[in-house]
C-alpha cells in the first residue's frame, strides 16, 4: 500500500561548489566565522559536467561509443549463455534515399526494446535489413539519364539500380550506427542478397503449389507513368484530383419486356448515366442497375426527350441538367431486365442492362456504365455474364489502334479523355460535362494519377488465405489494440494480391511461356533449377544465362514436358517488393532456427504493406502468422503538425540534428540522445511533431537529469559500496523511504518498458528526479551528508541510498539515453575499471526494500511538514523551531520511531521538517511565545492492506527559534554565532585531532 506522496514544497539544491573536500583548520585568523570553517564540510566532488556545449557532444557521444564498445555489444550479448531469447524482426528500410526523421523513429523505438531486453538477460536477435528492389530505386537510378534512359537494356538498368541502392545503403547504415543502433552491422539482410532471392522463389513456388498464386487476365491498377501494375498500397489518394464528368446517353434500342407498354408508346427513350472517366465508354459493354431499387421513365421538360434513371437521383440530376424531370412512371429495377441500349460512340455495337449489387445511389443517376477492362467490380459482372473484357490502352496509358483512328495514341487521362467527349457530343448522347473534384488514386512514386486497366498478371488469391489469416491475426496483440481491428478490416476487403511489375530492377517470376499457346510452364523441378543457378550467381542470371541453361532439356524431361526448349520464352515480370519483402521471414527467422519473431515493429501504414505482406506469404507457406506482437507506430510531422517538406522548408534532418547546420545557432548540435529522447517521450502510437521547440524542450530535460546525476556522482566521491554500504535494516527511516520508492519505481518503469509505452517510462523518471529525489529527498539530506563526519553511520547511510537512487535511475534510462547512461558509469568513483552499464543488466531492486508501513511514518510527518512549510513561503526552514503535538495513540507512536527524545535538532523527525529544533509531545505547551502560530491537520493511517484504518489530528506549532546560526552547518542550533553547534563541534574537534 503506497499513497501518492504528497506535494513537496521545493528545496533548491544547495548551491556550493564542486570542489575537492578537505578537513584542514582554520585557513586565517582573520575569516569570518562562516569561512573558517568552510574547508570541513564534505561537498560534493565530481568532474561529471552538468552540461556540454553544442561543439562538445557529438564528440563525447563518439568518444562513448569507441570507449564503451558500442559496436561490439551485439555480438557480446549473441555469445552470452542464457536460455531466454528475444527476436525483434526488422522491417526493411527502403534503399532509396537519405535518412530521415521517419527512419530514427523507428530504428530508435526498435532500439530502445532490444537493450531493454538484452539488459533483462534476454540473448536478443535483430537482424537489420534493407529493401532493395523495386521502381522507386529504378526511377532515382535513372532520374539524371533522361530520354537516354529508354534505350537502357535491363541488365544495365539492374546495374545502375543496384549501384544506387548500395549508396543509400550505405549512408543509412552510417546515420543508424551514429544513433547508437545495437546490431551487428557487418552481418545485415539485403532482398538483393542471393540466398534472399532464392528463398523467396522458394516461398513463390510453394504457394503456388498450394493454389494460392495464378495467372489471370483481369483489371489492375495500372501507372502509366511508370507502365507498370501497382497494387493498393502502392497507391496514395488525392482528394483534390479534378475529373471530367459527363451525363450520357445510352438509347434503348431493345425495350425490356415488362416495360414495354410504356416505353413503346413514348418518343425515343435513353438510359442515362454518369460517369467521370468518360475515355472508359468505348470499351462498355454493358449498363447496370440495382433490381430492387425504384426507377423512373421521366421526361425532360425542355427537350421532350424520354430518360430512364433512379427515382432517388431525378432531382439532384435536374439541377445539374438545370431542366425540370416529369415523372412519368415508375417501376423496380428488376423491370429492366432484357434490355438493350445502343453503344453512345460506337454505332454497331450494343450494351445490355444488367442487375449488379454495387450499383449505389449516392451519386450519378443510379445506372452504371460498366467497362470490365477498366473496373473491378466491372469485371466481375462480366465474368457472371460472359461478357468481352477488351481493352484498349496500352502500357502508356494511350488507346491502342484497336479503339479507332479517331482515339489511336492518344492518352485517356489528356487528349483521349476529350475526344472521347467530343465523340459523345458528336453523336448527341452527350447531355453535359462538368469538372468534378473528388478523391483519386495516385502512383505514390511519381504523384501521378494512375486507371484501372485490364492486362495479365500474376495474382496471389487473398480470398482463398483470408480465413487462415484473419485466424491467426486474433492470436497476435496489437500495440495500440485498435491497429488489430484495422488491420482485419484491410484484410477482409483484399480479395486478391498482384504481385507482378512491369519492370527490371526486381525477383523475376520464374515462369517460361509456351511461344505457341502462351502458356506458362511452372513446375518443382525448373522453379529448382532456376532457384539454384539465382542462390549461385543472383537473379541478374535471368537476364544474362541463353534459355538454354535457364530451362535445360533434362529439367523439360524430369517434369515430364515433350516440348523443345526453343519452344519457350522466359517470363519478362518481376515480383512486386511486397512479396520481396513480406517473405522476410523465411530468410532471417527460418534460418535463424526461429518460427515467429516476438515483435514486428512499424508504421501504421504498414498495416497494408509489410505487416500484411508477411502474414500473407507465412499464412500460405507454412500456416501460421510470422509474429507473436505487432506495435504499430504513427508517422513524424512538423512540430505545426504538418507533412514534412522540402519546398515548405519544414523538413528536419535527423543528422543535422545530431552535428548541427551550417548555421549553428540556428541548428545547434543536439546529439544523438536529444532524438532518442524525443522518440521515448513522445506519443508515437499518434503522429510525432519535431521541431525546434521539441527539440530544445528534450535537451532542456537531459540537462535537469545530468544536474541530478551531478549531484549524485558528487557525494559519492569518498564512498566504496563494498566497505561503506549500510545494510537496509540499520539505515534511517527516511532513507529506508526512500528505498521503497526507488522499488516501486523500478516495477513500474519496468512495466513500462514491457508495455512498449517509453513516454510512460520518461514521465516516471522525470517524477522520480524532479518530486521525489531533487525537491524531497536531496534537501532533507543536506545537512546530514555535508555537515556529519565522513564515515558516520548516518551519512553512509543516505549515501547507500544515493548510490542504489544512481544505479536504477541510469539503468532505468540507458535504453532510451545510452550514451549518458555509459559516460556516467565512467565517472564513478568507486569503479576501478568503468564497465559497460549493458553489460552489467538490469535494474536489481530489492524486495525488502518495500515498507508499506514505514511509509505511513513517512508520509504522516511529510504531511506535518507540508503544513510547516506552507506557513513560511518563502523564508528559510532552519529559522524555525517547530513543536508537533499528537494526543497519544497510533499516530503519535509511528513518529516515535522518528524521534524518541522530546526535542531534538538532529533527528530524523527534525531533518524531515528542515526545521532546527523538533519538539514532540502530547499537549500543547503552556509557555508559547508571542510569536508563535498553530496549524491543526489530520493524517489517515491506513496499515495492514486497510485492516487499520484511523484519522487522527494533530497541532503543529512554529516559533522562530531562539538560538543563534551556527557558522558551519547554518542552522539556529548553537549559543553564540562565533562557535559551532554542539554536534559541529564534535565533528570539527575530530577532524582537527586527525
Amino acid at each position: 500500500m503506497l499513497s501518492l506522496l504528497r506535494c513537496r514544497a521545493p528545496q533548491p539544491l544547495p548551491r556550493c561548489p564542486w570542489r575537492v573536500r578537505a578537513a584542514s583548520g582554520l585557513s586565517s585568523s582573520n575569516a569570518s566565522p562562516g569561512q573558517k570553517y568552510r574547508d570541513t564540510v564534505l561537498l560534493p566532488d565530481t568532474d561529471f559536467p552538468i552540461r556540454r556545449s553544442a561543439e562538445e557532444t557529438p564528440r563525447c557521444e563518439l568518444r562513448v561509443q569507441e570507449e564503451s564498445g558500442f559496436l561490439q555489444l551485439y555480438s557480446w550479448q549473441k555469445e552470452r549463455t542464457t536460455k531466454k531469447d528475444f527476436s525483434l524482426h526488422d522491417g526493411p528500410p527502403y534503399a532509396n534515399g537519405d535518412p530521415h526523421v521517419g527512419h530514427a523513429l523507428n530504428k530508435i523505438l526498435k532500439d530502445i526494446t532490444n537493450r531493454f531486453h538484452m539488459m533483462r538477460g534476454y540473448k536478443v536477435n535483430y537482424v537489420p535489413g534493407w529493401d532493395c528492389h523495386g521502381l522507386p530505386i529504378e526511377l532515382r537510378a535513372l532520374a539524371d539519364l533522361g530520354e537516354e534512359a529508354d534505350s537502357l537494356s535491363p541488365m544495365e538498368i539492374r546495374h545502375k539500380a543496384r549501384q544506387f541502392a548500395e549508396k543509400a545503403i550505405e549512408k543509412q547504415k552510417s546515420s543508424f550506427i551514429r544513433w547508437g543502433i545495437m546490431a551487428d552491422w557487418n552481418n545485415c539482410y539485403y532482398t538483393f542478397d542471393r540466398k534472399y532471392e532464392a528463398k523467396q522463389l522458394d516461398i513463390f513456388y510453394k504457394m503456388y503449389d498450394k493454389g494460392y498464386i495464378y495467372r489471370d487476365y483481369k483489371p489492375v491498377f495500372w501507372s502509366p507513368s511508370t507502365r507498370t501494375a501497382l497494387a493498393e498500397a502502392e497507391l496514395e489518394y488525392n482528394q483534390q484530383h479534378v475529373s471530367r464528368s459527363v451525363f450520357a446517353k445510352f438509347p434503348v434500342k431493345t425495350s425490356p419486356p415488362k416495360l414495354a407498354s410504356i416505353i413503346d408508346g413514348s418518343s425515343a427513350v435513353s438510359v442515362l448515366v454518369w460517369t467521370t472517366q468518360p475515355w472508359t465508354i468505348p470499351a462498355n459493354q454493358a449498363v447496370c442497375y440495382m433490381p430492387d431499387t425504384e426507377y423512373s421513365l421521366v421526361k425532360c421538360v425542355k427537350t421532350g426527350e424520354h430518360y430512364i434513371l433512379a427515382a432517388d437521383r431525378i432531382d439532384s440530376t435536374a439541377i445539374s441538367l438545370g431542366t425540370e424531370l416529369e415523372v412519368i412512371s415508375s417501376f423496380k429495377g428488376v423491370y429492366l431486365e432484357d434490355g438493350v441500349c445502343m453503344h453512345p460512340t460506337i454505332h454497331d455495337r450494343s450494351s445490355p442492362l444488367l442487375p449488379a449489387n454495387h450499383v449505389t445511389m449516392a451519386k450519378g443517376t443510379g445506372l452504371v456504365h460498366t467497362a470490365p477492362a477498366h473496373g473491378i467490380e466491372d469485371f466481375s459482372v462480366a465474368s457472371h455474364h460472359k461478357l468481352p473484357v477488351e481493352c484498349l490502352v496500352d502500357e502508356a496509358g494511350c488507346f491502342t489502334t484497336g479503339a479507332g483512328t479517331e482515339l489511336q495514341n492518344k492518352a485517356v487521362l489528356g487528349d483521349g479523355n476529350e475526344a472521347v467527349i467530343q465523340m459523345l457530343h458528336g453523336s448527341k448522347n452527350l447531355l453535359k460535362e462538368e469538372s468534378f473534384v473528388h478523391s483519386y488514386p495516385y502512383d505514390w512514386r511519381t504523384k501521378k494519377p494512375v486507371i484501372i486497366r485490364a492486362s495479365k498478371q500474376w495474382f496471389v488469391n487473398t480470398a482463398n488465405i483470408k480465413d487462415k489469416a484473419q485466424e491467426a491475426l486474433k492470436k497476435v496483440k496489437f500495440v495500440p489494440a485498435s491497429a488489430a481491428s484495422r488491420m482485419l478490416e484491410m484484410l477482409n476487403r483484399r480479395t486478391y494480391w498482384c504481385i507482378s511489375r512491369q519492370r527490371s530492377w526486381g525477383v523475376p517470376i520464374p515462369v517460361f511461356y509456351s511461344k505457341e499457346t502462351g502458356e506458362p510452364l511452372i513446375n518443382r523441378h525448373s522453379i529448382g533449377h532456376v532457384m539454384k543457378l539465382v542462390e549461385e550467381h543472383g537473379t541478374d542470371v535471368w537476364w544474362t544465362h541463353p534459355l538454354e541453361e535457364l530451362l535445360p532439356k533434362e529439367v523439360l524431361q524430369q517434369a515430364g514436358v515433350g516440348s523443345d526448349v526453343l519452344d519457350f520464352e522466359q517470363g519478362r515480370d518481376v515480383l512486386d517488393i511486397w512479396f520481396d519483402s513480406g517473405t522476410s521471414w523465411a530468410h532471417v527467422l527460418e534460418e535463424g532456427g526461429e518460427q515467429r519473431a516476438d515483435v514486428y515493429m512499424e508504421g501504421k501504414d504498414q498495416l497494408g504493406g509489410w505487416f500484411q505482406s508477411s502474414l500473407l506469404t507465412s499464412v500460405a507457406a507454412r500456416n501460421k502468422a510470422p509474429y507473436k506482437n505487432v506495435i504499430v507506430h504513427g508517422f513524424t510531422l512538423s512540430e505545426k503538425g504538418e507533412k514534412m517538406s522540402k519546398s515548405v522548408g519544414n523538413v528536419v534532418d535527423p543528422d543535422v540534428i545530431i552535428n548541427g547546420g551550417q548555421d549553428k545557432v540556428k541548428e545547434p548540435a543536439y546529439g544523438a540522445d536529444v532524438l532518442r529522447w524525443w522518440v521515448a517521450e513522445s506519443n508515437v502510437f499518434t503522429e510525432v511533431l519535431i521541431g525546434p521547440t521539441v527539440l530544445n524542450s528534450a535537451r532542456d530535460d537531459i540537462n535537469k537529469l545530468r544536474n541530478t546525476l551531478r549531484y549524485l556522482l558528487g557525494n559519492l566521491s569518498d564512498f566504496k559500496p563494498e566497505t561503506d554500504a549500510v545494510p537496509s535494516t540499520e539505515m534511517y527511516v527516511i532513507d529506508q523511504y526512500m528505498l521503497h520508492l526507488l522499488q516501486d519505481y523500478a516495477s513500474k518503469v519496468t512495466d513500462a518498458y514491457k508495455g512498449y509505452d517509453f513516454g510512460r517510462v520518461i514521465r516516471l523518471l522525470e517524477a522520480l528526479i524532479t518530486r521525489d529525489l531533487s525537491s524531497f529527498y536531496f534537501s532533507i539530506i543536506k545537512d546530514r551528508l555535508y555537515c556529519e563526519e565522513e564515515s558516520d553511520p548516518k551519512r553512509r547511510s543516505c549515501q547507500t541510498v544515493l548510490a542504489e537512487a544512481l544505479d536504477i535511475v541510469v539503468r532505468s534510462f540507458a535504453p532510451i539515453l545510452p550514451h549518458l547512461a555509459e559516460e556516467v558509469f565512467q565517472h564513478l568513483s568507486y569503479k576501478k575499471e568503468p564497465e559497460s552499464v549493458f553489460r552489467t543488466g538490469w535494474i536489481k531492486p530489492n524486495s525488502v526494500w518495500k515498507k508499506p508501513g514505514l511509509v505511513e511514518a513517512v508520509e504522516a510527518a511529510c504531511s506535518m511538514r507540508d503544513a510547516f512549510l506552507a506557513s513560511i513561503p518563502g523564508k528559510n526552514a532552519a529559522e524555525y523551531d517547530v513543536t508537533i503535538v499528537i494526543e497519544p495513540g497510533l499516530l503519535f507512536e509511528l513518529m516515535e520511531t522518528l524521534q524518541v527524545e522530546g526535542k531534538s535538532s538532529t533527528s530524523q523527525l527534525n531533518e524531515l521538517m528542515m526545521c532546527s529544533h523538533t519538539s514532540l509531545v502530547t499537549d500543547i505547551p503552556l509557555d508559547l511565545s508571542a510569536e508563535a502560530s498553530t496549524l491543526n491537520g489530520s493524517f489517515l493511517i491506513n496499515l495492514e492492506g486497510g485492516d487499520i484504518c484511523e484519522e487522527e489530528s494533530f497541532n503543529v506549532i512554529v516559533e522562530p527559534s531562539t538560538k543563534e546560526r551556527c557558522p558551519r552547518c547554518r542552522k539556529y542550533t548553537t549559543a553564540s554565532s562565533l562557535t559551532p553547534c554542539p554536534r559541529c563541534l564534535e565533528v570539527v574537534a575530530g577532524k582537527w585531532s586527525n
